[in-house]
């Protein structure tokens, strides 16, 4: 049978057969490789109404994503391996219009830029609730009533900063970024472990 002898009726003879069923919620593909963030979140948003997909790789969530391209994203910024900047282009590629949510517990400047620059609709620091999430997603421009902070960043968070941008400049290579700081690279290692200071 080819597509034009589909007629309006066979249509809805075939959405009416027994066991067939149509899922037309939004997809939404979750990526953390903390597997209890992900099934408690992806609790969360079915209660909201999305089809949920999880994975913990890049590689996990670009074969999930190539099998059916999510609506939604919400991606951890560190993921095993490959950096969750790296799957933002790459889920864009598939789908410019893929609404991205990127998470981190590690949040700066640098990677929010670059985040924002390979397609993420926003940029949420941890922790998070779903509400956030939601909002985020419509999210589709700017906020120009954003508020601004008139307390200086403290030293702590300006070397964070710093380092953060430097490991952006050499895409994320722990060594080469280790040499450009002067400093040894366990020390650099210690160092992005530690969550930034706030301020």
């Amino acid at each position: 049978m080819h597509a034009s002898d589909i007629t309006s009726d066979t249509a809805t003879n075939m959405t009416a057969l027994p066991g067939i069923e149509i899922d037309d919620r939004p997809t939404l593909l979750v990526v953390d490789d903390d597997l209890t963030f992900c099934t408690v979140l992806a609790n969360a948003m079915t209660k909201r109404g999305f089809n949920v997909s999880c994975a913990q790789t890049v590689e996990q969530a670009l074969e999930a994503a190539e099998e059916c391209t999510p609506e939604f994203a919400v991606i951890d910024l560190r993921l095993p391996g490959v950096s969750g900047l790296a799957l933002v282009e790459k889920l864009r590629a598939l789908d410019p219009g893929t609404r991205i949510v990127m998470l981190t517990g590690y949040a700066s400047i640098a990677t929010a830029v670059e985040a924002i620059k390979l397609g993420a609709t926003h940029y949420l620091a941890k922790p998070v609730d779903v509400d956030e999430i939601m909002i985020a997603f419509e999210r589709t421009s700017g906020d120009a009533d954003v508020k601004i902070s008139t307390h200086p960043l403290s030293v702590s968070r300006l070397e964070w900063e710093y380092i953060q941008r430097v490991l952006n400049e050499n895409k994320g290579n722990v060594s080469v970024t280790a040499r450009v700081l002067n400093m040894h690279r366990r020390t650099l290692q210690r160092k992005l472990t530690k969550y930034p200071a706030k301020t």
